[in-house]
């Protein structure tokens, strides 16, 4: 499978997501900007994958990523960025969200697991209510210290 089809809709999500919930798939959903691969994020999904079958991850749009991150950001575009993540064998799909926090998408793909990193508590996590109400499990993991895009920036403007 190509790249570029792991970049799916929500409607081409919630498709695979029933194929997948048929064959008894345990599920595992992360999101994130992603702007500038790092070994921060590489590591942080490559875990996040190990605690499921599959792992879809829901990138930040070009205009959220303004909107969380200021102007300047992203870096890099938001189809550049999707195919980066697809193309990681540990990536099972990538879908596009606009709005400001996960949620509507969180509950379109209902995880078994629900995954942040540690720089989040748990009480704190968007959707983690809704992924605990439904039966699904909110884990943290544990983050690469000295990796994070804000912080590559920072080391190029000096």
């Amino acid at each position: 499978m190509s790249s570029s089809e792991k970049i799916l809709s929500k409607d081409e999500l919630a498709h695979k997501l029933e194929t997948w919930r048929a064959a008894q798939k345990k599920i595992v959903f992360t999101n994130g900007c992603f702007d500038i691969l790092h070994l921060g994020h590489i590591d942080y999904l490559e875990k996040a994958s190990e605690l499921g079958d599959l792992l879809v991850v829901g990138l930040n749009t070009d205009a959220s990523v303004k909107r969380l991150k200021g102007p300047e950001r992203p870096i890099n575009k938001e189809y550049a960025r999707a195919r980066v993540l697809a193309a990681l064998g540990f990536v099972s799909a990538v879908v596009l969200f606009d709005e400001d926090t996960p949620l509507e998408l969180i509950k379109l793909v209902s995880p078994n697991i629900l995954v942040k990193g540690d720089d989040y508590e748990i009480r704190n996590i968007i959707g983690a209510d809704y992924v605990l109400n439904s039966g699904g499990v909110v884990k943290t993991i544990t983050l690469v210290n000295g990796y994070s895009t804000t912080k590559i920036i920072e080391n190029l403007k000096k």
